[in-house]
């Protein structure tokens, strides 16, 4: 410590503390103690004595020793901490070396360490290189904002993969209840058939029986009346021979044998019975659309419906994720196509803002960037356009005369063209031609909230071989 002060440092040393004197108090036997620490020690104590010489205190309260307070301050203003003393030669750290990097005293910057080195006041260069660490700090707080932005994210997505989770196995459940209702359903329209078959069939089996025994019961009586005649006396059996002869001589129809169809048909019950529930379901509750549109790169301004084959355009909120893409209301499919003939139809009704077509792997999320083919329809104006690598490659006024309500898209990847066209009247819109090369994905489009834009289901047919 500074060498002008005489006194040592246990002279401003409380002795309950052992540190400087803080609000210093004196006592009626003269000995001083920080303010704080006497009321602690008399707490425990239970005595108001004094903690070194245990006299009781007879000042109450105990008085301020204000010159002591003052000596105190002075010394720590003048000493300062340890911090600040130099180890080796017990001077203040005044300058900084900028070798070495550390606070030194004049000494240090004498000695041969320190030769050649070069040193600035510790108040400039305390000023310059935190001025050095605060630039470092902001970009460490700009990254921290950065994980803290990631994690938010994350915590967004985990969120959402549960809500994800919810609504999809709700989806499913749905439709297998209605697939299960449709099964029921058919499960007692078939029985209902065959107990229907079953109540004409014995209803007729019922008609014959009674019938045969009618007629059964008639012969019986007959034989039965005809054996006791045989058995009567000769005068009698020839008085009634007359009326005996004309009973035996019954005119009865030969019983006829059962008919066929008696029995019933299995064979149409049960032949094929789960094709045909099948060949129902295709016709009213199952349906195969070629294109299913990928919910997770669906940007948040669309929508998409639940069986993910249509969209309009409405905003929402949605953690961002590498798939999504940003172009507004743009969503593509789930299913690339890198050969062979598809085709696929979307519904786009009276929507005046939209966009379809096909857009080649790789491509990049901003919307339609890279390589893609389309039409689109804004301000009741067609067009056909191509881009390449972020820029139009090309574009055509389609001038169509007409407002087509579905538009068929057929790609033909291996000959190389793109097709467009309206099925409800046949007429052709316009035909892409270009080697493709990349898988192709189905896209659309639309920044209409009120119409939606919908990939229709395609026709089932079957071939038995």
């Amino acid at each position: 410590m500074a060498s002008k002060w005489s006194l040592s440092e246990e002279d401003f040393s409380c002795p309950v503390c052992h540190d400087t004197f803080k609000d210093p108090v004196v006592l009626s036997c003269s000995h001083s103690f920080c303010k704080g620490c006497l009321q602690a020690w008399w707490r425990e104590k239970h005595t108001e004595e004094c903690p070194v010489c245990k006299k009781l205190n007879s000042l109450d309260p105990p008085l301020c020793n204000l010159a002591l307070k003052n000596l105190c301050e002075a010394f720590t203003a003048s000493s300062g901490s340890e911090e600040d003393v130099c180890a080796l030669h017990t001077e203040r750290l005044k300058l900084f070396c900028l070798g070495c990097q550390q606070p030194a005293c004049v000494v240090c910057r004498d000695s041969k360490k320190h030769a050649d080195h070069r040193f600035r006041p510790v108040d400039e260069a305390a000023l310059d290189l935190k001025e050095e660490v605060q630039k470092s700090l902001k970009a460490l707080l700009e990254k921290l904002k950065m994980f803290y932005k990631v994690k938010t994210n994350c915590d967004q997505t985990a969120e959402h993969v549960k809500v994800q989770v919810r609504n999809t196995e709700r989806k499913i459940k749905d439709q297998f209840e209605k697939l299960r209702q449709f099964l029921r359903e058919e499960e007692e329209a078939s029985v209902a058939a065959l107990r229907e078959e079953e109540q004409q069939k014995s209803q007729m089996m019922k008609e014959k029986i009674e019938g045969l025994n009618r007629d059964i019961l008639t012969l019986s009586n007959t034989i039965r009346a005809t054996e006791e005649e045989l058995r009567a006396e000769h005068v009698s059996f020839l008085q009634n021979y007359k009326t005996t002869m004309k009973r035996v001589q019954l005119t009865l129809q030969d019983p006829q044998p059962l008919s066929g169809g008696a029995l019933i048909d299995e064979a149409k019950h049960l032949g094929n019975l789960a094709f045909r529930v099948w060949d129902k379901m295709k016709d009213n509750i199952v349906s195969y659309t070629p294109v299913i549109l990928d919910p997770n790169m669906a940007s948040v301004s669309l929508v998409l419906s639940d069986d993910l084959t249509g969209g309009r355009c409405e905003w929402q909120e949605l953690p961002k994720n590498l798939e999504r893409f940003i172009h507004v209301g743009f969503v593509r499919g789930s299913e690339g196509f890198n050969s062979g003939t598809h085709s696929w139809d979307v519904e786009v009704g009276d929507s005046d803002d939209w966009q379809l077509g096909v857009l080649a792997e790789p491509f990049q999320r901003q919307g339609h960037s890279g390589q893609s083919w389309f039409i689109t329809l804004n301000e009741y104006q067609y067009e056909a356009k191509s881009l390449e690598a972020d820029s139009l490659g090309s574009v055509t006024d389609l001038s169509l005369k007409w407002f087509p309500q579905r538009i068929r898209v057929l790609l033909d990847g291996d000959e190389g063209k793109l097709s467009f066209s309206d099925p409800d009247t046949d007429r052709h819109i316009h035909t892409f031609t270009h080697i493709f090369t990349q898988t192709l994905f189905p896209f659309v489009c639309t920044c209409d909230d009120a119409v939606a834009l919908k990939i229709l289901p395609g026709k089932i047919s079957v071939t038995v071989m």
